[in-house]
Protein backbone atom coordinates (compact mmCIF):
# COMPACT_ATOMS: atom_id res chain seq x y z
CA UNK A 1 0.00 0.00 0.00
CA UNK A 2 1.59 3.41 -0.73
CA UNK A 3 2.34 5.89 1.95
CA UNK A 4 -0.34 7.64 2.62
CA UNK A 5 -3.00 5.36 1.13
CA UNK A 6 -5.61 4.80 3.77
CA UNK A 7 -7.75 1.63 2.23
CA UNK A 8 -7.67 -0.21 -1.10
CA UNK A 9 -5.26 -2.13 -2.91
CA UNK A 10 -5.43 -1.12 -7.07
CA UNK A 11 -2.18 0.27 -7.81
CA UNK A 12 -1.79 4.30 -7.82
CA UNK A 13 -1.41 4.29 -11.49
CA UNK A 14 -4.58 2.12 -12.17
CA UNK A 15 -6.47 4.08 -9.82
CA UNK A 16 -5.79 7.83 -11.36
CA UNK A 17 -6.39 6.51 -15.02
CA UNK A 18 -9.88 5.00 -13.95
CA UNK A 19 -10.22 8.12 -11.69
CA UNK A 20 -9.39 10.35 -14.43
CA UNK A 21 -11.83 8.56 -16.82
CA UNK A 22 -14.81 8.79 -15.23
CA UNK A 23 -14.01 12.26 -14.37
CA UNK A 24 -13.51 13.59 -17.78
CA UNK A 25 -16.94 11.91 -19.31
CA UNK A 26 -19.04 15.82 -18.69
CA UNK A 27 -16.54 17.48 -20.26
CA UNK A 28 -16.34 15.09 -23.44
CA UNK A 29 -20.39 14.83 -23.64
CA UNK A 30 -20.20 18.60 -23.92
CA UNK A 31 -17.20 19.59 -26.19
CA UNK A 32 -17.56 16.98 -28.44
CA UNK A 33 -20.85 17.50 -29.43
CA UNK A 34 -20.02 21.30 -30.81
CA UNK A 35 -19.29 20.86 -34.06
CA UNK A 36 -22.66 18.53 -34.44
CA UNK A 37 -24.76 21.49 -33.16
CA UNK A 38 -25.37 22.57 -36.64
CA UNK A 39 -26.51 19.37 -38.05
CA UNK A 40 -28.66 17.74 -35.26
CA UNK A 41 -30.57 21.49 -35.76
CA UNK A 42 -31.16 20.43 -39.27
CA UNK A 43 -31.95 16.90 -38.89
CA UNK A 44 -34.65 17.50 -35.60
CA UNK A 45 -35.80 20.43 -37.50
CA UNK A 46 -35.20 23.26 -35.13
CA UNK A 47 -36.66 26.37 -36.15
CA UNK A 48 -34.72 28.73 -34.11
CA UNK A 49 -30.90 28.65 -34.43
CA UNK A 50 -30.29 30.05 -31.34
CA UNK A 51 -32.02 27.10 -29.36
CA UNK A 52 -29.66 24.67 -30.81
CA UNK A 53 -27.56 25.54 -27.75
CA UNK A 54 -30.34 24.09 -25.29
CA UNK A 55 -28.13 20.66 -26.03
CA UNK A 56 -25.43 22.86 -24.13
CA UNK A 57 -27.64 23.96 -21.47
CA UNK A 58 -29.33 20.95 -20.93
CA UNK A 59 -26.48 19.16 -19.54
CA UNK A 60 -25.54 22.00 -16.62
CA UNK A 61 -29.31 21.93 -15.93
CA UNK A 62 -28.92 17.89 -15.10
CA UNK A 63 -25.84 19.01 -13.36
CA UNK A 64 -27.28 20.95 -11.30
CA UNK A 65 -29.84 18.79 -10.06
CA UNK A 66 -27.88 16.19 -9.86
CA UNK A 67 -24.79 16.92 -7.40
CA UNK A 68 -27.57 17.23 -4.44
CA UNK A 69 -28.42 13.63 -4.61
CA UNK A 70 -25.14 11.75 -5.62
CA UNK A 71 -22.92 13.41 -2.67
CA UNK A 72 -25.09 12.58 -0.04
CA UNK A 73 -26.26 9.76 -1.48
CA UNK A 74 -22.42 8.18 -1.29
CA UNK A 75 -22.05 8.81 2.06
CA UNK A 76 -24.89 6.51 2.78
CA UNK A 77 -24.71 3.64 0.66
CA UNK A 78 -20.74 3.66 -0.64
CA UNK A 79 -19.41 5.09 -3.65
CA UNK A 80 -19.73 2.36 -5.83
CA UNK A 81 -23.36 2.00 -5.56
CA UNK A 82 -23.73 5.67 -6.42
CA UNK A 83 -21.39 5.32 -9.04
CA UNK A 84 -23.65 2.67 -10.86
CA UNK A 85 -26.56 4.53 -10.85
CA UNK A 86 -25.18 7.87 -11.68
CA UNK A 87 -23.99 5.94 -14.94
CA UNK A 88 -26.90 3.84 -15.73
CA UNK A 89 -28.93 7.25 -16.32
CA UNK A 90 -26.42 8.61 -17.68
CA UNK A 91 -26.54 5.89 -20.40
CA UNK A 92 -30.37 6.10 -20.74
CA UNK A 93 -30.06 9.32 -21.55
CA UNK A 94 -27.48 8.98 -24.65
CA UNK A 95 -29.61 6.51 -25.53
CA UNK A 96 -32.71 8.65 -25.77
CA UNK A 97 -30.78 11.19 -27.51
CA UNK A 98 -29.28 8.55 -30.12
CA UNK A 99 -33.01 7.69 -30.88
CA UNK A 100 -34.40 11.57 -30.90
CA UNK A 101 -36.61 11.95 -33.35
CA UNK A 102 -37.50 15.73 -32.45
CA UNK A 103 -36.07 18.19 -30.27
CA UNK A 104 -37.56 17.87 -27.13
CA UNK A 105 -36.79 14.23 -27.18
CA UNK A 106 -32.94 15.68 -27.74
CA UNK A 107 -32.76 17.41 -24.53
CA UNK A 108 -34.77 15.33 -22.29
CA UNK A 109 -31.97 12.83 -23.14
CA UNK A 110 -28.98 16.05 -22.40
CA UNK A 111 -30.94 16.78 -19.20
CA UNK A 112 -30.78 12.71 -18.08
CA UNK A 113 -26.93 12.58 -19.65
CA UNK A 114 -26.27 15.97 -16.92
CA UNK A 115 -27.94 14.13 -13.59
CA UNK A 116 -25.92 10.78 -15.04
CA UNK A 117 -22.76 12.41 -15.07
CA UNK A 118 -22.65 14.64 -11.99
CA UNK A 119 -22.15 11.07 -10.07
CA UNK A 120 -19.06 10.28 -11.16
CA UNK A 121 -17.80 14.35 -10.95
CA UNK A 122 -19.06 14.24 -7.40
CA UNK A 123 -18.25 10.39 -6.18
CA UNK A 124 -14.57 10.39 -7.60
CA UNK A 125 -13.61 13.82 -5.38
CA UNK A 126 -15.28 11.81 -2.37
CA UNK A 127 -13.01 8.53 -3.59
CA UNK A 128 -9.93 10.55 -3.66
CA UNK A 129 -10.63 12.09 -0.46
CA UNK A 130 -11.11 8.27 1.28
CA UNK A 131 -8.09 6.77 -0.07
CA UNK A 132 -5.32 9.84 -0.63
CA UNK A 133 -4.44 12.29 2.13
CA UNK A 134 -1.51 14.86 2.13
CA UNK A 135 0.75 15.28 -0.66
CA UNK A 136 -0.36 11.73 -2.47
CA UNK A 137 -3.78 13.78 -2.44
CA UNK A 138 -2.62 16.61 -4.27
CA UNK A 139 -0.46 13.93 -6.73
CA UNK A 140 -3.95 12.05 -7.90
CA UNK A 141 -5.87 15.74 -8.41
CA UNK A 142 -3.25 17.04 -10.73
CA UNK A 143 -3.09 13.85 -12.87
CA UNK A 144 -6.59 13.82 -12.86
CA UNK A 145 -6.82 16.97 -13.83
CA UNK A 146 -4.15 17.31 -16.51
CA UNK A 147 -6.24 14.42 -18.19
CA UNK A 148 -9.71 16.97 -17.60
CA UNK A 149 -7.88 20.12 -19.22
CA UNK A 150 -6.68 17.78 -22.44
CA UNK A 151 -10.51 16.35 -23.10
CA UNK A 152 -11.32 19.59 -24.63
CA UNK A 153 -8.44 20.06 -26.76
CA UNK A 154 -8.69 16.71 -28.23
CA UNK A 155 -13.07 16.16 -27.88
CA UNK A 156 -14.38 18.70 -30.88
CA UNK A 157 -12.18 16.96 -33.30
CA UNK A 158 -12.86 14.05 -32.46
CA UNK A 159 -16.76 15.10 -32.52
CA UNK A 160 -15.60 16.66 -35.87
CA UNK A 161 -14.18 13.03 -37.23
CA UNK A 162 -17.74 11.04 -36.32
CA UNK A 163 -19.35 13.56 -37.81
CA UNK A 164 -17.52 13.40 -41.28
CA UNK A 165 -17.76 9.70 -41.29
CA UNK A 166 -21.14 8.53 -39.70
CA UNK A 167 -23.07 11.33 -38.65
CA UNK A 168 -23.89 12.98 -35.68
CA UNK A 169 -25.75 10.04 -33.67
CA UNK A 170 -22.90 7.88 -33.63
CA UNK A 171 -21.04 10.45 -31.55
CA UNK A 172 -24.15 9.29 -28.66
CA UNK A 173 -22.57 6.04 -29.76
CA UNK A 174 -19.04 6.91 -28.74
CA UNK A 175 -20.39 8.41 -25.33
CA UNK A 176 -21.89 4.97 -24.93
CA UNK A 177 -18.81 2.96 -25.64
CA UNK A 178 -16.79 5.20 -23.04
CA UNK A 179 -18.68 5.51 -20.10
CA UNK A 180 -18.96 1.24 -20.77
CA UNK A 181 -15.49 0.74 -20.58
CA UNK A 182 -15.36 2.92 -18.06
CA UNK A 183 -18.05 1.26 -16.16
CA UNK A 184 -17.06 -2.35 -16.47
CA UNK A 185 -13.25 -1.05 -15.28
CA UNK A 186 -14.68 0.38 -12.36
CA UNK A 187 -16.44 -2.77 -11.25
CA UNK A 188 -13.63 -5.30 -11.66
CA UNK A 189 -11.10 -3.29 -10.43
CA UNK A 190 -11.96 -1.01 -8.34
CA UNK A 191 -12.42 -1.48 -4.39
CA UNK A 192 -15.09 0.16 -2.16
CA UNK A 193 -13.51 3.07 -0.65
CA UNK A 194 -15.93 3.86 2.70
CA UNK A 195 -15.99 1.25 4.99
CA UNK A 196 -19.79 0.36 6.13
CA UNK A 197 -18.66 2.07 9.66
CA UNK A 198 -18.15 5.23 8.22
CA UNK A 199 -21.68 5.72 5.96
CA UNK A 200 -24.16 8.29 7.37
CA UNK A 201 -27.74 8.06 6.67
CA UNK A 202 -29.54 10.54 4.00
CA UNK A 203 -31.65 13.18 4.49
CA UNK A 204 -33.02 16.17 2.97
CA UNK A 205 -32.77 17.23 6.33
CA UNK A 206 -28.59 17.61 5.72
CA UNK A 207 -29.22 19.39 2.53
CA UNK A 208 -30.96 22.06 4.17
CA UNK A 209 -29.16 22.37 7.04
CA UNK A 210 -26.05 22.71 4.79
CA UNK A 211 -28.13 25.07 2.66
CA UNK A 212 -28.81 27.42 5.30
CA UNK A 213 -25.51 27.35 7.20
CA UNK A 214 -24.34 28.52 3.29
CA UNK A 215 -26.42 31.56 3.60
CA UNK A 216 -25.53 32.33 6.96
CA UNK A 217 -21.62 32.47 5.80
CA UNK A 218 -20.90 35.86 3.58
CA UNK A 219 -17.52 34.01 2.47
CA UNK A 220 -19.43 30.71 1.56
CA UNK A 221 -22.44 32.29 -0.11
CA UNK A 222 -20.39 34.94 -1.86
CA UNK A 223 -17.78 33.17 -3.40
CA UNK A 224 -20.80 29.99 -4.37
CA UNK A 225 -23.10 33.00 -6.41
CA UNK A 226 -19.30 34.70 -7.83
CA UNK A 227 -18.59 31.37 -8.90
CA UNK A 228 -22.08 31.08 -10.62
CA UNK A 229 -21.25 34.07 -12.40
CA UNK A 230 -18.03 33.60 -13.66
CA UNK A 231 -19.23 30.09 -15.12
CA UNK A 232 -22.31 31.51 -16.25
CA UNK A 233 -19.54 33.94 -18.72
CA UNK A 234 -18.01 30.96 -20.03
CA UNK A 235 -21.01 28.97 -20.59
CA UNK A 236 -22.09 31.99 -22.44
CA UNK A 237 -19.50 31.31 -24.93
CA UNK A 238 -19.63 28.25 -24.68
CA UNK A 239 -23.20 27.99 -25.48
CA UNK A 240 -22.24 31.16 -28.77
CA UNK A 241 -18.94 29.21 -30.10
CA UNK A 242 -19.89 27.19 -32.28
CA UNK A 243 -22.02 29.93 -34.31
CA UNK A 244 -19.53 32.29 -33.71
CA UNK A 245 -16.82 30.41 -35.32
CA UNK A 246 -18.24 28.15 -37.97
CA UNK A 247 -21.46 30.50 -38.89
CA UNK A 248 -20.09 34.10 -38.26
CA UNK A 249 -16.36 33.66 -38.84
CA UNK A 250 -17.28 31.01 -41.57
CA UNK A 251 -14.39 28.90 -40.04
CA UNK A 252 -16.00 25.19 -40.68
CA UNK A 253 -13.75 22.13 -40.21
CA UNK A 254 -11.31 24.40 -38.40
CA UNK A 255 -13.39 25.69 -35.58
CA UNK A 256 -12.13 22.32 -32.84
CA UNK A 257 -8.74 23.65 -33.95
CA UNK A 258 -9.60 26.96 -32.60
CA UNK A 259 -12.01 25.89 -29.91
CA UNK A 260 -8.97 23.68 -28.24
CA UNK A 261 -6.31 26.53 -28.48
CA UNK A 262 -8.80 28.58 -26.78
CA UNK A 263 -9.12 25.99 -23.92
CA UNK A 264 -5.57 25.08 -24.35
CA UNK A 265 -5.13 28.78 -21.91
CA UNK A 266 -8.00 27.80 -19.84
CA UNK A 267 -5.86 24.34 -18.74
CA UNK A 268 -2.55 26.34 -18.66
CA UNK A 269 -4.38 28.49 -16.00
CA UNK A 270 -5.13 25.71 -14.20
CA UNK A 271 -2.32 24.02 -14.06
CA UNK A 272 -0.25 27.15 -12.81
CA UNK A 273 -3.33 27.93 -10.37
CA UNK A 274 -1.36 26.13 -7.50
CA UNK A 275 2.06 27.46 -7.45
CA UNK A 276 0.76 31.42 -8.05
CA UNK A 277 -1.90 30.64 -5.05
CA UNK A 278 0.88 29.85 -2.89
CA UNK A 279 3.12 33.01 -3.76
CA UNK A 280 -0.04 35.55 -4.16
CA UNK A 281 -2.82 33.92 -2.21
CA UNK A 282 -6.83 33.01 -3.19
CA UNK A 283 -8.45 36.37 -2.53
CA UNK A 284 -5.74 38.55 -4.27
CA UNK A 285 -5.58 36.59 -7.26
CA UNK A 286 -9.53 36.17 -7.18
CA UNK A 287 -10.24 40.05 -7.11
CA UNK A 288 -7.17 40.64 -9.57
CA UNK A 289 -8.47 38.28 -12.16
CA UNK A 290 -11.78 39.34 -12.03
CA UNK A 291 -10.99 43.28 -12.36
CA UNK A 292 -8.50 41.85 -15.94
CA UNK A 293 -11.60 40.28 -17.09
CA UNK A 294 -13.59 43.31 -17.09
CA UNK A 295 -11.07 45.49 -18.76
CA UNK A 296 -10.57 43.20 -21.61
CA UNK A 297 -14.36 42.96 -21.79
CA UNK A 298 -14.54 47.28 -22.04
CA UNK A 299 -11.96 47.25 -24.45
CA UNK A 300 -12.87 44.69 -26.74
CA UNK A 301 -16.59 45.61 -26.63
CA UNK A 302 -15.20 49.26 -27.76
CA UNK A 303 -13.17 47.59 -30.72
CA UNK A 304 -15.85 45.54 -31.50
CA UNK A 305 -18.32 47.95 -31.90
CA UNK A 306 -16.08 50.17 -34.11
CA UNK A 307 -15.55 46.78 -36.67
CA UNK A 308 -19.58 46.23 -36.69
CA UNK A 309 -19.51 43.67 -34.03
CA UNK A 310 -17.34 41.45 -35.81
CA UNK A 311 -13.67 42.49 -34.97
CA UNK A 312 -10.69 40.72 -36.85
CA UNK A 313 -10.52 36.80 -36.00
CA UNK A 314 -6.78 37.25 -34.35
CA UNK A 315 -8.33 39.70 -31.51
CA UNK A 316 -10.75 38.25 -30.63
CA UNK A 317 -9.06 35.02 -30.05
CA UNK A 318 -6.69 37.21 -28.19
CA UNK A 319 -8.94 38.36 -26.26
CA UNK A 320 -10.72 34.79 -25.30
CA UNK A 321 -7.72 33.35 -24.08
CA UNK A 322 -6.52 36.03 -22.05
CA UNK A 323 -9.75 36.32 -20.76
CA UNK A 324 -10.30 32.63 -20.25
CA UNK A 325 -7.01 32.36 -18.90
CA UNK A 326 -8.01 34.58 -15.72
CA UNK A 327 -11.84 32.58 -15.73
CA UNK A 328 -9.05 29.43 -15.14
CA UNK A 329 -7.73 31.33 -12.17
CA UNK A 330 -10.84 32.06 -10.70
CA UNK A 331 -12.67 28.52 -11.28
CA UNK A 332 -10.66 26.96 -8.81
CA UNK A 333 -9.92 29.62 -6.00
CA UNK A 334 -13.66 30.83 -6.15
CA UNK A 335 -14.89 27.48 -5.25
CA UNK A 336 -11.80 26.32 -2.94
CA UNK A 337 -12.77 29.97 -0.91
CA UNK A 338 -16.69 29.02 -0.88
CA UNK A 339 -15.75 25.84 1.10
CA UNK A 340 -13.16 27.02 3.03
CA UNK A 341 -15.36 27.65 6.14
CA UNK A 342 -17.52 24.01 5.64
CA UNK A 343 -14.78 21.97 6.64
CA UNK A 344 -17.72 20.63 9.29
CA UNK A 345 -19.62 19.70 6.48
CA UNK A 346 -17.59 19.16 3.56
CA UNK A 347 -19.72 16.78 1.90
CA UNK A 348 -22.80 18.11 1.47
CA UNK A 349 -21.63 21.32 1.42
CA UNK A 350 -19.56 20.73 -1.29
CA UNK A 351 -23.05 19.25 -3.37
CA UNK A 352 -24.43 22.58 -2.34
CA UNK A 353 -22.14 24.88 -3.45
CA UNK A 354 -21.49 22.92 -6.30
CA UNK A 355 -25.34 22.39 -7.30
CA UNK A 356 -25.90 26.38 -6.33
CA UNK A 357 -23.44 27.84 -8.50
CA UNK A 358 -23.97 25.26 -11.29
CA UNK A 359 -27.68 26.36 -11.22
CA UNK A 360 -26.53 29.94 -11.63
CA UNK A 361 -23.95 29.16 -14.23
CA UNK A 362 -26.73 27.37 -16.56
CA UNK A 363 -29.46 29.96 -16.37
CA UNK A 364 -27.10 33.04 -17.12
CA UNK A 365 -24.74 31.42 -19.45
CA UNK A 366 -28.20 30.20 -21.45
CA UNK A 367 -29.43 33.87 -21.63
CA UNK A 368 -26.41 35.14 -22.56
CA UNK A 369 -26.27 32.36 -25.55
CA UNK A 370 -29.99 33.31 -26.63
CA UNK A 371 -28.70 36.73 -27.33
CA UNK A 372 -26.50 35.78 -29.90
CA UNK A 373 -27.39 38.13 -33.13
CA UNK A 374 -24.43 37.35 -35.74
CA UNK A 375 -21.50 39.50 -34.00
CA UNK A 376 -19.89 38.65 -30.83
CA UNK A 377 -21.03 41.91 -28.50
CA UNK A 378 -23.26 39.69 -26.98
CA UNK A 379 -20.82 37.64 -25.60
CA UNK A 380 -18.29 40.24 -24.70
CA UNK A 381 -21.28 42.15 -23.18
CA UNK A 382 -22.18 39.29 -21.54
CA UNK A 383 -18.74 38.61 -19.64
CA UNK A 384 -18.86 42.17 -18.61
CA UNK A 385 -21.89 42.53 -17.15
CA UNK A 386 -21.73 39.17 -15.11
CA UNK A 387 -18.12 39.64 -14.09
CA UNK A 388 -18.98 43.19 -13.09
CA UNK A 389 -21.55 41.59 -10.69
CA UNK A 390 -19.22 39.26 -9.06
CA UNK A 391 -16.62 42.14 -8.51
CA UNK A 392 -19.93 43.62 -6.55
CA UNK A 393 -20.15 40.61 -4.66
CA UNK A 394 -16.97 39.69 -3.64
CA UNK A 395 -17.06 43.15 -2.43
CA UNK A 396 -20.01 42.61 -0.60
CA UNK A 397 -19.02 39.35 0.73
CA UNK A 398 -15.53 40.74 2.22
CA UNK A 399 -17.07 43.60 3.74
CA UNK A 400 -20.02 41.28 5.77
CA UNK A 401 -17.75 38.89 7.04
CA UNK A 402 -14.89 41.61 8.09
CA UNK A 403 -17.91 43.12 10.19
CA UNK A 404 -18.72 39.59 11.23
CA UNK A 405 -15.70 39.26 12.29
CA UNK A 406 -15.16 42.33 14.33
CA UNK A 407 -18.47 41.62 16.23
CA UNK A 408 -17.02 37.92 17.53
CA UNK A 409 -14.24 40.19 18.72
CA UNK A 410 -16.29 42.59 20.33
CA UNK A 411 -18.40 40.18 22.37
CA UNK A 412 -15.60 38.19 23.09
Amino acid sequence: MEPGTKSGELPFVEFVIIISLMMSLMALSIDAMMPALSQIGIDLHVQNANDRQLIISSIFLGLALGQLFFGPLSDKTGRKPAIYIGFGIYIVGVLLSIFSVNFPVMLAGRLLQGIGVSSPRSVTLAMVRDRYEGRLMARVMSFAMTVFILVPLIAPSLGQVILMVAGWRFIFVAFVIIALISLVWFALRMPETLPIEKRIPFSLQQIMTASITIIKMPVSLGNTIAAGLVGGAFLGYLNSAQQIFQEQYALGNLFPILFGIIALSLGLASFLNASLVMRFGMRFLVNLALRVVLGLAVVACAISLAWGGIPPLWFFMTYLMTTFFCIGILFGNLNALAMSPLGHIAGIGAAVVGSLSTLIQMSLGTLIGQRYNGTVLPVIVGIGLLIGFAILVESWSEKKQQKLEMQSIEIS
